[in-house]
């Protein structure tokens, strides 16, 4: 029996050119097998791909649509294409268009007109990864400015905890949690320490918004200390800038009335 599921004397004993009684041998758990309800126009999830803001649930959710239709290989590389059997490699053409369709139907529309050219399903995959997949400290802050500003608003309790719900594994995923190993110490601190960062930089008032954004912007975002250094010289440097300025204004004021007199 050979890995796609028939044996090499059914394939000997195959007329040429008998393609779909010999693509009818796959086993239905060959990734090249397709269900007859699968087709390159199939939407698989409901969710659209817009950005770098909801990519961590895009690609969970089209993993599980994938894994579920068995097709995880057509992204992750893992079924290649044969180069020396014709039937199966048209046959991998066809699957691979069917996945690469499902793709190009869960992004968005101006996502859509940068992917449409493109002819393999991993290399749509890689590159939407490489894209949008950057958790970097303005998404982070983003999101768990949502999950503080978040209330109930007089909507039921239910709707208020699966709005919230949703929003804390969206922030797990996002963020490492301590693991139950002898490193816990270690990613708590780190995890305690990125809460609390988080948590100061919230609470600024809107002209430090600037600031924030630069350092929410480095890699690796510095501590709650080092962030608090950075804004306390800006904050000496504003008092400066203001004395200098008041000093200046009640000079010329001086002047003028010394003129007038």
């Amino acid at each position: 029996m050979s890995v796609h599921g028939y044996t090499d004397d059914e394939y000997e004993y195959e007329s040429d050119g008998d393609n779909v009684t010999l693509i009818s041998k796959l086993d239905v758990s060959s990734p090249l097998h397709l269900h007859p309800n699968d087709s390159a126009t199939l939407t698989v999830i409901s969710v659209k791909l817009k950005g770098t803001e909801n990519y961590q649930v895009w690609s969970c959710a089209m993993l599980l649509a994938l894994e579920g239709k068995n097709k995880t290989g057509f992204i992750d590389g893992s079924c290649r294409r044969s180069n020396t059997d014709e039937i199966l490699g048209k046959q991998w053409d066809i699957v691979n268009a069917v996945v690469l369709g499902w793709i190009l139907n869960s992004i968005s529309e101006e996502l859509f007109l940068g992917q449409i050219f493109s002819k393999r399903a991993k290399h749509v995959w890689d590159e939407l990864k490489d894209t949008y997949d950057k958790v970097d400290g303005s998404v982070t802050f983003n999101l768990h400015h949502k999950i503080n500003s978040l209330s109930q608003n007089g909507s039921s309790i239910a709707d208020y905890y699966h709005k919230l719900n949703a929003l804390w594994k969206q922030f797990d995923a996002l963020v490492q949690l301590p693991r139950c190993t002898y490193h816990a110490a270690e990613d708590f601190k780190k995890y305690n320490s990125l809460m609390k960062l988080m948590q100061f930089l919230m609470g600024l008032d809107d002209s430090y918004m600037q600031i924030r954004s630069n350092i929410l912007s480095r890699d690796p975002l510095p501590d709650i200390r080092g962030a608090y250094a950075i804004i306390s010289s800006e904050e000496s440097h504003r008092v400066v800038s203001s004395s200098s300025v008041g000093t200046s204004q009640r000079s010329q004021s001086s002047v003028f009335n010394s003129s007038v007199d």
